[in-house]
């Protein structure tokens, strides 16, 4: 009798921005929500550097999937600071995408990308 393949991992996180209203709120509900690891800078360039090396999430799974809620609120909070944060979060896409494991942001609203 053969052993059943082992079903595919994906990696969820939720990020809950109920109540931030600017980038330092961002980033701190980030490092909670997403249990970002100790080195965690609190700064844009931390942030981008730890979604692109998510082996602090474990073992690579075939998908992470980032859903945030009340990103709208937070956008309307901070509108240049939702504009970096989506900036990032696009670009962590990106970069999985690239090396075929896919970061899928799933936002409760569209962000808004500034134009340029």
């Amino acid at each position: 009798m053969t052993s059943p393949e082992p079903r595919p991992v994906r990696h969820a996180a939720e990020l809950r921005l109920d109540g931030v209203s600017d980038k330092t709120g961002f980033l701190d509900r980030c490092a909670r929500d997403l249990q970002l690891p100790d080195w965690f800078g609190h700064n844009w360039d931390a942030l981008a550097d730890a979604l692109t090396d998510l082996t602090w999430w474990g073992a690579p799974p075939v998908e992470y999937v980032l859903r945030v809620h009340g990103w709208s609120d937070f956008r309307r909070a901070a509108p240049e600071d939702a504009a970096v944060a989506a900036g990032i979060l696009s670009d962590a896409e990106s970069y999985w995408a690239a090396r075929g494991t896919p970061l899928t942001v799933v936002y409760d609203a569209r962000p808004e990308r500034p134009p340029g």
